[in-house]
């Protein structure tokens, strides 16, 4: 299973949309959850907006905390999409058995073994999660608090049964980069301590962008395709899916 869990405090103002972003990944099999240290005001509420929007798209979840939950959060919505992605999958299975039949409409003695083996699979299944850290401007305030959080949910990751390997992100690079590989996959989830002391929070917020590197480093294993499959927007036949987007 793979996941993204972008943490940002929304209002993306570069590049492409991060909803149509998120949109793709989750047609790669990679669900985008987005955990939003948000502001108050207008900016806040537009913020809010679009990280429940990219969640949405990204079949994941989103939620809305401040600095003190943010590690609970993040644990949170790690555990319920794992768990969601499983649940998926069996009423897959169900369907092709009960026509359009899920869990629910199993008797109760064999949607408690059902929900058993969900439980088991979420638990023991690999799990792949990349953390994509907004580091634009707006956010250093809240660095402290992220810090904290990832190391919190690297002991949630180490706790499961099935192995959990991580790698981090930050977005915008120190040279405009769409985003810069901090960390990557790794079962030593204490090795991700060291990277905060070489984050600058500066510039804008390309989230849109962030995401798509994300999916070509789960794709390719690196950032730089080096003149590999070209995204549609790239791509010369016709006009592409992504247009730029801007707040």
């Amino acid at each position: 299973m793979r996941q993204i869990m972008l943490i940002t405090d929304g209002c993306s103002n570069v590049g492409e949309s991060p909803v149509l972003a998120a949109a793709l990944a989750r047609q790669e099999g990679i669900t985008v959850n987005v955990v939003g240290i948000i502001d108050y005001g207008t900016i806040g509420e537009l913020g809010s907006q679009e990280i429940a929007e990219i969640a949405k798209a990204g079949g994941g979840m989103s939620q809305l905390t401040g600095t003190d939950r943010l590690a609970q959060t993040m644990q949170m919505l790690t555990r319920k999409t794992v768990v969601q992605t499983v649940q998926q999958a069996v009423n897959r299975e169900l369907r092709q058995i009960l026509g359009n039949g899920s869990i629910v409409d199993l008797p109760p003695d064999q949607r408690s073994q059902v929900v058993d083996v969900i439980d088991d699979f979420s638990e023991s299944s690999p799990l792949q999660v990349a953390l994509l850290i907004d580091a634009s401007a707006s956010m250093k305030p809240k660095l402290a608090a992220v810090e904290e959080a990832i190391r919190d949910m690297m002991l949630s990751l180490g706790a499961r049964k099935g192995q959990s390997q991580l790698a981090v992100f930050h977005f915008p690079g120190p040279r405009g980069e769409d985003a810069v590989l901090d960390l990557d996959w790794t079962v030593d989830l204490g090795g991700a301590r060291s990277i905060f002391q070489r984050l600058v929070m500066r510039g804008a917020t390309p989230t849109g962008p962030a995401i798509k590197k994300v999916m070509e480093f789960f794709r390719y294993g690196t950032l730089d395709r080096n003149g590999k499959v070209a995204w549609p927007e790239e791509s010369d036949e016709g006009e592409g899916m992504l247009g730029d987007y801007v707040v």
